[in-house]
């Protein structure tokens, strides 16, 4: 395999593979709301008689706004992030199995080192908000592209905080917008709606745990879908341990399986990416 197409592999597993984890629901109180009517009327009320007035019902809309509000409080909040996790690749039919291990500093920076069988560290890739660099480890060479090189594989409306989310297993925050469209769904609930050219669904569980996302540009060709299961504890947090990847722009397929063995939030993390 040429240099060239060794680097693209290793930065297309780290994009697309290296996704997992979320937190346990946190419990919202909504306030209270003045429904009193005040009704006017020819018919004087006589001595002694009371008026009952009904409080209103609310609106679809305001369940909806509620609901979204209360998945959104429930996504996990954290500093750092560091997990491990086993990792089957498939691109276009090459297979690897290869162990990750990642660091996240919240907003600024993802770390991904990957190590190949014998526990030889194969390459490193650090991801900004600007930029991605992945250093081959084996074959000594270096690539550095700004981030908008993903945008050959995936939609535009894909960013830095969308990776970041997938990584822990928050539902994507774009897709969880006041105009998305929510319905009850076998003990969940479901949430549809388009974003510019991106059409996304979401699906969680009756604890407000994004199950699966699915997302999809027809005019460019190119659909991901993330599931995730096999909830596991991880401090005062509920994470998934196993997500499953499943990637297409056009002619290029990439699927990707990750099972997390270790995952820890708000602990000292190292970066180093020294060329």
């Amino acid at each position: 395999m040429r240099r060239s197409t060794s680097n693209k592999y290793i930065l297309l597993f780290c994009l697309f593979a290296a996704f997992g984890c979320k937190s346990r629901k946190k419990s919202v109180t909504s306030k209270a709301v003045d429904t009193t009517e005040v009704i006017v009327t020819d018919n004087p009320v006589k001595p002694g008689a009371v008026n009952t007035v009904m409080p209103a019902k609310p609106s679809v809309d305001v369940v909806k706004l509620n609901k979204l509000k209360e998945i959104r409080t429930g996504q996990v909040d954290f500093n750092t992030f560091s997990g491990k996790a086993q990792a089957k690749l498939n691109i276009d039919g090459a297979k690897n199995d290869v162990t990750l291990n990642i660091h996240i500093n919240k907003g600024r920076q993802i770390w991904i080192s990957i190590t190949a069988l014998l526990g030889i560290e194969a390459a490193r890739v650090l991801i900004t908000p600007d930029t991605i660099k992945v250093m081959n480890k084996l074959q000594g060479t270096y690539l550095k592209k700004p981030f908008s090189y993903i945008y050959g594989y995936t939609s535009r409306q894909i960013n830095y905080k969308t990776i970041e989310s997938l990584i822990i297993g928050n539902a994507i925050p774009e897709l969880l917008n006041d105009n998305g469209d929510l319905k009850p769904n076998n003990g969940g609930y479901v949430v549809t709606g388009k974003l510019q050219d991106l059409a996304y669904q979401l699906m969680f569980g009756g604890n407000l745990k994004v199950n699966q996302t699915f997302m999809s540009n027809q005019a460019t060709g190119q659909t991901l879908q993330v599931a995730n299961s096999a909830l596991i504890q991880s401090g005062n947090r509920v994470i998934p341990s196993q997500i499953s990847i499943n990637s297409s722009a056009k002619q290029k397929i990439i699927q990707a399986d990750l099972k997390y063995i270790r995952a820890d939030f708000d602990q000292p993390v190292e970066m180093q990416f020294s060329v």
